[in-house]
């Protein structure tokens, strides 16, 4: 009997050993769940601490806006000259790119025909001169007849006729050999204004029609730029304000005004065009340069502003993060003007003057989360190391 006690209780203590170390080998995390009731507690995910670099409030500031436009520049004193008669292109003085005084002969033209149609239009102007002195005599002859009661008062009044009609053929006659003499002088091509020869549109030996181009003078001491705004935004400008040209090519920006504003919109752009002067008294400018105008547009209204870094946007929605009592919150925000030099933009809808806003952008926020804005820490100071001797 005693053998067999002895026995019975080793299988017990080998039996209760392995169970133990079965039950030991799913870690502490099953050992507690069987130790208070099979039930795990969940991890919190730790508090999102932000520096204050981080974190920005909204600030009272004016915004400046900055309209822009674009376009070629032009030159406003262009004149094409033209043959103010037909003829042979006897002669061309000036090439391209060559520099004109107004008032300069550039070329002649042969007028043959208008010469021999001066000649005409003077012998016309003699042959009436004739008539009308003809006619005056006639007319004196017959008033000393009608004194004598010798001819009618219907054959004076005639002869009166006549001498009237011989004035006013002379008349005509002088005007029509004057238009010749005009045609004639200007067989002789002179520069209407001062510039540089742009195009020649003919060479000396052609044939040319009268009133057809010849030569293409511009004056590039003042130059436009022909651009066009929107309707929104043209009652912003007002001529004679001051704007920016970045001509292309340039490397530095020319200062230039606002000339005119045109008084109605383009109908099918619904676009109005505004045209900037710029002086370009050196002319390292040229006619057909691209250029881009900017214009500054003061601000008179203080407004709340954040850092463009801090505006999100998630399907077409503006929103911000805000720390409040502790925790995260997403804002739908809507914004106003904005100022991308300064990198701020008016916040009009969604925070308030005392908020605390992310300034930086962060990924996986989510919204309820513990936060909070802690100072930043200096690092310690490294201390010298003590040596330690060797032993051997």
């Amino acid at each position: 009997m005693k053998k067999k006690w002895w026995l019975g209780a080793l299988v017990l203590v080998l039996v209760a050993g392995a169970g133990g170390a079965w039950f030991g080998g799913f870690g502490p995390g099953v050992q507690a769940l069987a130790r208070f009731g099979g039930k795990q507690e969940e991890k919190k995910p730790p508090a999102l601490e932000f520096t204050p670099q981080e974190v920005a409030q909204p600030q009272l500031a004016r915004l400046s806006a900055r309209l822009e436009f674009s376009g070629p520049l032009v030159a406003p004193s262009t004149a094409v000259v033209r043959a103010k008669a037909a003829g042979t292109l006897l002669s061309l003085n000036v090439n391209e790119g060559a520099r004109v005084q107004m008032g300069q002969p550039l070329g002649r033209i042969d007028l043959a025909e208008q010469t021999s149609r001066v000649a005409e239009r003077s012998a016309s102007v003699e042959s009436a001169k004739a008539s009308l002195v003809q006619a005056e005599r006639t007319h004196a002859s017959n008033e000393r007849l009608a004194a004598q009661q010798f001819i009618s008062s219907i054959a004076l009044e005639n002869s009166r006729a006549a001498v009237d009609t011989a004035r006013a053929a002379l008349q005509a006659a002088r005007a029509a050999a004057d238009t010749a003499r005009l045609g004639l002088r200007d067989g002789t091509l002179l520069a209407p204004i001062g510039g540089i020869v742009a195009k020649r549109h003919v060479v000396p030996g052609e044939k040319v029609a009268m009133e057809q181009p010849l030569l293409t003078i511009v004056d590039l001491a003042t130059l436009e730029l022909a651009g066009a705004v929107g309707t929104h935004e043209v009652s912003r400008l007002a001529a004679g304000m001051p704007a920016q040209v970045q001509v292309e090519g340039v490397a530095q920006a020319v200062a230039g005004r606002i000339a005119r504003i045109a008084p109605a919109a383009e109908p099918g752009t619904r676009s109005i065009g505004v045209t900037i002067a710029l002086a370009n008294p050196q002319e390292k400018l040229r006619a057909g340069q691209y250029a881009v105008a900017s214009v500054e547009l003061a601000d008179d209204t203080p407004r709340l502003t954040l850092p463009i870094s801090a505006i999100g946007s998630t399907a077409g929605q503006d929103h911000v993060w805000l720390i409040e009592g502790g925790q995260l919150a997403r804002r739908a925000v809507k914004l106003g003007r904005r100022d991308e030099r300064e990198g701020r933009v008016e916040v009009v809808e969604g925070v308030r003057a005392d908020s605390q806003v992310l300034a930086v952008r962060f990924d996986n926020l989510r919204e309820g989360a513990k936060a909070s804005v802690v100072a930043v820490r200096q690092p310690p100071l490294a201390s010298a190391a003590a040596s330690t001797p060797l032993i051997k």
